[in-house]
């Protein structure tokens, strides 16, 4: 078995939940896609990275099932383990820092796979909500406290690629952040926690605490 960290990425206050990532530091050992997108599977992460130069932070992203330009979570986790200044995608260069115990991710809204951006009246609406049929990737969210820009969400992919819920998702809350304006606290899942400022000329930061789980 190829070697392989795992993280555990925009975990709650407390240190606990989280969406697990895989990172492969090592991409030399498995160059070829379709070998990679094997392993993601295998491993049945909703992300596994394969670093490709960890001095410039270039980086490669799967689900169980396709390779992604970029995705959230996994830019957040592999930053904050290779810490680096910034991760080359094939969507663009994205920018990284450290500030306490959050790591920070710079990233454009067009890089991020279209999301199904649906609100609902109220958290308690979105705690109730069944996984929805496969076909569509859906961010289901609701204010907790609009004027604090508190969030409770909740993802599914829609993949049918075993991930049926999705626990922390930066993609789909940087989206939401661009659509919205103005910076979040988003509640994820089970217990997962996001923040996300819009930056100048059509940036958003999303950051979150990283955990090495293994």
């Amino acid at each position: 078995m190829t070697d392989y960290d795992v993280l555990r990425v925009f975990c709650g206050p407390n240190g606990g939940y989280g969406n697990e990532l895989g990172v492969v530091r090592d991409g030399s050992v498995l160059p070829e896609r379709s070998d990679r997108q094997e392993l993601a599977a295998k491993l049945g992460f909703s992300e596994t990275v394969f670093v490709d130069d960890p001095e410039r932070g270039v980086i490669d992203i799967y689900t169980p099932t396709l390779r992604l330009p970029f995705a959230g979570h996994p830019c957040v986790g592999t930053a904050w383990l290779l810490d680096v200044p910034e991760l080359v995608t094939p969507a663009g260069v994205v920018g990284a820092r450290l500030d306490g115990e959050f790591s920070w991710i710079e990233a454009r809204a067009e890089w991020a796979p279209p999301r199904t951006l649906r609100q609902y009246g109220t958290a308690a609406e979105v705690d109730a909500l069944d996984v929805p049929p496969p076909g569509e990737w859906v961010y289901a969210w609701a204010w907790e406290d609009e004027a604090a820009g508190r969030i409770r969400a909740r993802a599914f992919p829609g993949r049918n690629d075993g991930i049926d819920e999705d626990e922390a998702t930066g993609a789909a809350a940087l989206l939401l952040t661009d659509r919205l304006g103005r910076a979040l606290n988003i509640t994820q899942g089970q217990g997962s926690q996001i923040l996300t400022a819009p930056q100048p000329h059509g940036w958003v930061e999303v950051g979150g605490r990283v955990f090495l789980e293994r």
